[in-house]
């Protein structure tokens, strides 16, 4: 058995609009300065178009969408996010973990939770808002969804978990393992204590490392970073070789940063039984370096 993840994140949908006099926050102004000054000119959301069509081309089993749709969080953003979500595919073969962005401040959550409940509800779940983590079975693949999206104070970017997420983590890969799963955590920020530092990093990270080192997975996707990054973590309960689960983070799919490792790209990431154990492939499509052609990038090692 052989299933394929097409793993985007940070799409950034341009362009942020400018907040009415009752949605602006001290946080909202910042941000939008900061994206006319910098941002902006990096996000080509004609190449985006062009990459979300190559990808669809790829037939994915699934779609795992990690975090950052849109810019400041506004209302008007979650609208075009949500519309924008459905070019991915059916919501049943497309999941979404929201990013910083997405929780830019306290007043959006509610509207964040309440407009991609079709990408974060779980199977046998209820239509609640309050969902994760969440769990998607797709034939021997547990796809396991994480928030850690959390408002925080202007200049920062962190991410938390929290104890309750965590402990709820703990008893999904437990019981998934028990069912023979692989089992795909997906989440915005890197889960690890090195990724992102103390101002854009996971706060939580070492309580995420110690639940995933006691009960295993076998891949863990994130965003948040804009460049490609693969490290592992080791797990005697994981069921990939040497017990080194990759965690795989992906570019943001809009930039048109010229770097090879922050340039717009997708990542196809295959599971695949290896004897008891699984194994995991990951390639990268997205933009050709000095080109906007869309091909196959340089590989990534996992």
């Amino acid at each position: 058995m052989s299933f394929t993840i097409a793993h985007l994140t940070d799409a950034h949908l341009a362009p942020a609009p400018w907040p009415r006099l009752r949605e602006m926050r001290l946080k909202r102004f910042m941000g939008y300065v900061n994206w006319k000054r910098s941002r902006e000119g990096l996000s080509d959301m004609a190449a985006l178009e062009r990459l979300v069509a190559d990808m669809r081309a790829q037939s994915p089993d699934h779609v795992a969408m990690t975090g950052d749709l849109v810019n400041i969080a506004l209302p008007a953003e979650f609208r075009r996010a949500a519309e924008w979500m459905r070019t991915l595919g059916d919501p049943r073969d497309v999941s979404f973990t929201p990013g910083n962005h997405d929780a830019y401040v306290r007043d959006a959550m509610k509207g964040l939770a309440e407009t991609f409940v079709p990408w974060t509800t779980g199977d046998g779940a209820d239509r609640r808002t309050d969902i994760f983590p969440f769990l998607r079975i797709r034939g021997e693949i547990a796809l396991i969804g994480l928030s850690s999206a959390t408002p925080t104070a202007p200049l920062m970017a962190t991410g938390r978990l929290g104890s309750r997420q965590i402990a709820a983590l703990g008893d999904i890969l437990q019981a998934t393992a028990a069912k023979d799963l692989a089992r795909v955590i997906l989440i915005h920020h890197p889960p690890t204590a090195e990724g992102g530092g103390p101002l854009r990093g996971l706060t939580d990270a070492r309580a995420f490392e110690t639940v995933v080192g006691r009960f295993g997975a076998e891949a863990i996707l994130h965003g948040h970073t804009h460049r490609r990054m693969t490290h592992h973590l080791l797990s005697p309960a994981a069921r990939v070789a040497g017990g080194r689960i990759p965690i795989i983070g992906a570019p943001s799919i809009s930039s048109a940063a010229p770097g090879p490792r922050h340039r717009a790209a997708y990542h196809l990431i295959r599971l695949y039984r290896s004897g008891p154990l699984w194994s995991v492939e990951a390639r990268a499509r997205g933009l050709m370096p000095g080109s906007g052609a869309i091909g196959e990038r340089e590989p990534l090692a996992v």
